[in-house]
């Protein structure tokens, strides 16, 4: 009977040979079965009706198996994906899968991602200047200390994404939603934003003079000890926008009245906050 048990297992994990983790599972398994199998015996039952009582114990299994493959191809594809210190210039990863994939320190300029999800990737101190991340999937990830510059952001996923201490001129950012994301430390005073919807972003201690937000939409957005010098928000939509500082000094002061706010749709929470720094806002309508 244990033959008859293998012979089952070994048409069910068929499709998954040489998974890893798959293997494992169908060690154990067959140990557990064979188990089941023993106890029912002991209780009086004949050898078929153990056999299908035993099978039937497990559920199903197939679904199980398929699972189980699915995140170990998974994991072992992570595993493959560390690209760190590497000269890839111009490289093509456009549609790629690279969950937690390492870029760390690596030359990327001029790459393209389009359409590749690098769900949890990093990127730390590469260079990946004019790299093409068009409609990428870049939640959770790590851009910290690298150059950006000219880099293309067109229909990208931003979801908790980290962008900090990078240089970022000339990289545009186009139809992209952005939740969550942290931008921190960072000179955006070339970058380039058009069509986007920031919500629940963070500009933390970054030089925004002179960038253009017009007409695009800005829920829960926090500034926070940002230079917002000559900022356009014209047509923007705000709700819940703050602008807190450490100390509201005179010079800070007087970069919000250089804002242009004119024909911005803002919530009466953030028209306060901003009318009680002086802001011009005589073409704003609350809303």
């Amino acid at each position: 009977m244990n033959d008859k048990l293998n012979n089952y297992l070994n048409g069910v994990f068929a499709p998954y040979d040489g998974v890893k983790s798959v293997t494992e599972l169908k060690a154990d398994l067959l140990s557990d079965l064979q188990e089941r199998f023993h106890e029912l015996k002991a209780e009086g039952k004949d050898d078929e009706t153990a056999f299908e009582m035993t099978i039937a114990s497990i559920g199903d299994i197939e679904q199980t198996v398929q699972e189980v493959a699915n995140l170990s191809r998974s994991l072992e594809r992570q595993v493959v994906t560390n690209l760190s210190a590497s000269n890839l210039v111009k490289s093509d990863f456009a549609g790629v899968i690279a969950h937690k994939g390492k870029f760390e320190g690596s030359a990327l300029p001029g790459s393209d991602f389009t359409g590749a999800d690098l769900t949890g990737s990093t990127f730390a101190s590469s260079d990946v200047r004019e790299a093409i991340f068009d409609q990428a999937n870049l939640t959770d990830c790590n851009f910290s200390t690298l150059d950006l510059s000219h880099a293309s952001f067109h229909k990208s996923i931003l979801v908790r994404t980290n962008i900090s201490k990078s240089g970022l001129d000339g990289a545009k950012f186009k139809d992209v939603k952005l939740t969550d994301v942290k931008l921190t430390m960072n000179d955006l005073r070339k970058t380039i934003f058009e069509n986007c919807i920031f919500d629940g972003v963070e500009f933390k201690s970054s030089d925004l003079g002179g960038v253009c937000f017009d007409g695009q939409t800005f829920i829960g957005v926090k500034f926070d000890k940002s230079a917002l010098n000559n900022v356009s928000f014209k047509d923007a939509t705000l709700k819940n926008v703050s602008f807190p500082v450490s100390v509201l000094s005179k010079k800070y002061y007087r970069a919000i009245k250089t804002i242009c706010f004119d024909g911005a749709m803002m919530d009466k929470l953030t028209y306060a906050a901003l009318k009680g720094m002086d802001a011009d806002l005589s073409k704003v309508t609350v809303i």
